[in-house]
């Protein structure tokens, strides 16, 4: 299945994308979709419906983040090893973890804001993972079993935020606006291996950014499974997987976004985004 959330911000009904593209309404079945309704039982039961007899959803409504009420946003980083050698870093013996603000997520298509004096806003098209089970010390081999879906994010940084002025990462990586996630959360029985996925991202109409989750130095069952012994996983928790090379840091010269600046990426099979960038305001 693809889920979605779709409406006005604060205002979203759950839905799904039937296998014609419909966009379907799920309100009659289910208050949202959020962590109550990711578990394995609660996604089997939706998936027994004919999606045919739902409500079909008029227009072209906005989409939001397809999860709600994420309650955390982990993010690796460094976990591609074209994109560790682009940027010049080490390629790393454990995962990268840092957090993302929960504040930034937004729908995959609205404007990403510059934060005031920004200088070095970058893109990172991502494979996201959502969490559907409560996870605590999970194994390997069984971390797939705790996957609710998938879904495109763009973790978007400022990279002075992030690196020149001290601290930990996370406050390069927690802007308002900074964390598009959606259009959809696309369940594992439409993902049969996530580690053939590929991932592209242009800016302006010029492709940046070309990959494949194959090349991740710490896959989606490592990645499920080492964070799960540092912080327990709740149903809705999102984690995003790393980026592959072409981010703006890694040009020579560097190039970073400015107002007016369009972006588009997409993750095979799991849909694309489209955000405007825009000035910032208080």
């Amino acid at each position: 299945m693809k889920l979605v959330r779709f409406g006005p911000p604060g205002q979203e009904k759950p839905g799904l994308i039937d296998a014609d593209g419909v966009l379907r309404d799920l309100s009659g079945l289910v208050p949202d979709i959020g962590g109550a309704q990711l578990g394995r039982d609660a996604i089997a039961a939706l998936a027994r419906h004919d999606a045919a007899t739902l409500p079909q959803v008029a227009g072209e409504p906005r989409l939001g983040c397809p999860v709600a009420g994420v309650g955390k946003f982990v993010a690796i980083g460094l976990n591609y090893f074209d994109h560790a050698a682009e940027v010049g870093a080490p390629v790393p013996k454990e995962p990268v973890i840092f957090m993302k603000a929960t504040s930034c997520i937004q729908g995959p298509d609205d404007p990403v804001m510059l934060p005031e004096g920004s200088q070095k806003s970058d893109w990172e098209v991502e494979l996201g993972i959502v969490i559907g089970e409560r996870a605590r010390y999970v194994d390997e081999a069984d971390a797939l079993d705790y996957v609710a879906g998938y879904c495109v994010v763009n973790d978007v940084s400022e990279r002075e935020f992030q690196m020149d002025r001290g601290g930990t990462w996370d406050k390069g990586k927690g802007c308002d606006t900074f964390g598009p996630i959606g259009p959809w959360l696309v369940t594992p029985d439409e993902v049969p291996d996530p580690q053939s996925l590929d991932l592209w991202l242009d800016v302006n109409g010029q492709r940046m950014q070309t990959g494949n989750t194959r090349t991740m130095i710490f896959g989606v069952k490592t990645i499920v499974s080492y964070v799960s012994r540092f912080m327990t996983l709740l149903p809705g928790d999102v984690i995003i997987t790393g980026t592959p090379p072409g981010v703006g840091l890694g040009m020579k010269p560097p190039v970073f976004l400015r107002a007016g600046d369009v972006m588009t990426l997409g993750v095979q099979g799991l849909g694309a985004q489209r955000q405007r960038v825009v000035p910032f305001e208080r």
